[in-house]
């Protein structure tokens, strides 16, 4: 009995291998699923938006690498290397270019901070009367001043 169990659980995982070694597989490239990720040179577009005979002869090119059997790392690793970072719509996600994503999400977070700090502060403001100030009587002179500026300005 139990090798019949043994028996029937390695043909199970036999047959679950192939499966295995099939996800493995690297995805081959699609030309949509790259274009919109490559800058145009000349247009300074993305591709999938560029209209220009340079932009042509960039889907060709690209195109020409797919039915190679180029995988889209490395299509993108091949114009980068012909053109220069700037091919590319995204920036590395390595090195300093790693600011463009960092600096407005930390930007994002500072901002939640100091609503979380003031906040709460404006609130307890809004809530406290407001401070007496405190009136000094006006002496004599500056009664008669007052009520003299007072008579100019009266249009009855």
């Amino acid at each position: 009995m139990t090798r019949a169990r043994l028996l029937a659980l390695l043909l199970c995982l036999l047959a679950l291998a192939p499966a295995g070694t099939a996800l493995a597989a690297t995805p081959r490239a699609s030309f949509p699923d790259i274009e919109d990720e490559v800058m145009c040179d000349t247009c300074n577009v993305p591709l999938y938006i560029a209209e220009s005979p340079r932009a042509d002869q960039l889907r060709r090119e690209i195109r020409a690498l797919i039915a190679r059997g180029e995988t889209k790392s490395q299509i993108k690793a091949t114009l980068k290397a012909r053109y220069g970072p700037a091919i590319l719509a995204l920036p590395e996600q390595s090195g300093f270019s790693l600011a463009a994503y960092l600096v407005p999400i930390l930007v994002a977070f500072g901002l939640l901070a100091l609503l979380m700090v003031l906040l709460p502060r404006w609130r307890r403001r809004a809530r406290e009367p407001a401070l007496a100030v405190p009136v000094q009587a006006l002496d004599d002179g500056d009664k008669l001043r007052l009520d003299d500026e007072l008579a100019r300005f009266d249009t009855r």
